[in-house]
């Protein structure tokens, strides 16, 4: 439930529109091509929760591989940005959505407004330390998957056929296309890392997290491929690209009337809002997690409280940063961007250093990275000849990231040299 209900965020609420402007007719195979590498790349997360279960979950796994090093750091904070740009999605889209109850917004002011009011009563309810956030987000999550498998059959139930019209081709035609739009495609199934970090907390890790990231896998395969099959049925390609960030409720209407907007809106409200709230919880301890192994620097500015209660602010004001001033195509690509990387190095990881460890096959592993840089190739090239400046983003802040970190490393290398000197000096005295 947990990594079905992460998967089943704004994935399949706004990425629908960006994949069909992409690849057109072919867009619902593209979610099942994402599910394919999707499944290579599991394998790797699999085999390293069956050997170390933790509750370190990515981070953990990379500091197995690569040790108190630039690649865990550079690697865990990619993550890190790429599961806030998460939430930043989840809040435009909530926007988006509910904003189709007032008959949409043009401007898009009141889409970044509406976002940035929902993660910081998301904040607040995490600065509270209420101790129902993760019941919430488990009946939330009930309540969406259920929403959407009603979506997706109703759908497809009452389409007047599943011959989908597509008369307008849009961008789609090249091999290009197809794997950008399945890159994006993967955007919509990577919440299934969320269950590594449950090594600590389920009965039998061992067996137990690996079935419960195969079984979220399948049972979203099947619900995206309902929903993807529902919206086609329903509204022709270029109505899918004009209302590309929210193409459900534009599907519902012509379906269902108003009662499947509303519903399909009320689904939408309910699934990024308990996303966000459960995300944000998570974020901030990841980055605690890495503050305290040494890996991330940190500073109080003046703040009272916990590491943890400091990595929430940080977390919270680059997430309401990104929902200001970011549209949710650019959103989308860098996060892709940043999770395809660090997904390269976990394979990576597991090939080099770790496979006779977690009795891992190395071609596994190895195809997941060919895959990986397949689809990322794609998209880069894509997004270099409709939007390069997100590209350039992307490529900056991994620069910075990699700079910073290597600087932040050597520098806490050195004062811990120091540190054991002087203290092997007042040991001779």
């Amino acid at each position: 439930m947990l990594g079905t209900g992460v998967m089943i965020g704004a994935g399949i609420f706004a990425l629908t529109g960006q994949m069909a402007q992409m690849t057109g007719v072919l867009f619902p195979l593209a979610f099942l091509a994402a599910a394919v590498i999707v499944s290579f790349s599991s394998y790797s997360y699999i085999k390293i929760s069956d050997a170390y279960p933790s509750a370190g979950g990515i981070g953990m796994y990379l500091y197995k591989a690569y040790g108190n090093r630039l690649p865990t750091a550079f690697n865990a904070l990619l993550m890190y940005f790429s599961m806030v740009i998460a939430q930043s999605f989840l809040a435009r889209t909530f926007g988006s959505y509910t904003m189709q109850l007032f008959g949409g917004d043009e401007s898009g002011r009141m889409v970044s407004i509406l976002g940035v009011s929902l993660i910081l009563a998301a904040f607040l309810i995490n600065l509270l330390g209420n101790r129902m956030i993760q019941g919430v987000a488990s009946f939330i999550g009930f309540l969406k998957i259920g929403g959407i498998l009603v979506f997706g059959l109703v759908g497809v139930w009452i389409a007047d056929s599943l011959a989908v019209d597509f008369s307008s081709p849009g961008e789609a035609g090249t091999a290009g296309n197809f794997l950008g739009a399945t890159a994006l495609g993967i955007l919509a199934f990577k919440g299934f890392t969320t269950i590594t970090n449950s090594g600590s907390e389920v009965q039998n890790p061992n067996r137990n997290v690996s079935r419960a990231i195969i079984i979220s896998i399948a049972a979203c395969v099947v619900i995206y491929t309902l929903v993807g099959f529902a919206v086609a049925s329903n509204l022709s390609l270029a109505e899918i690209i004009k209302t590309q960030d929210y193409s459900l409720a534009a599907a519902a209407r012509p379906a269902l009337g108003d009662y499947g907007l509303w519903f399909t809106v009320a689904i939408a409200m309910t699934a990024t809002s308990g996303g966000i709230l459960a995300s944000i919880f998570a974020v901030s301890r990841m980055l605690a997690m890495l503050t305290e192994m040494k890996l991330v620097p940190h500073r109080h500015f003046g703040m009272p409280g916990s590491i943890q209660k400091h990595t929430l602010v940080y977390t919270v004001v680059l997430g309401l940063a990104l929902t200001a001033f970011f549209d949710l195509s650019r959103i989308a690509a860098l996060g892709i961007v940043f999770y395809l990387v660090m997904d390269i190095a976990i394979h990576w990881g597991v090939l080099r250093y770790l496979r006779d460890d977690v009795k891992a096959r190395a071609w596994v592993p190895a195809t997941a990275i060919g895959l990986d840089l397949l689809v990322l190739g794609g998209f880069v090239w894509v997004k270099l000849n409709t939007d390069p400046f997100v590209i350039g983003v992307a490529v900056v802040t991994m620069i910075v990231i990699a700079v910073s970190g290597q600087l932040f490393l050597k520098r806490a290398a050195a004062a811990e040299k120091n540190g054991h000197e002087e203290s092997h000096a007042h040991g001779h005295q």
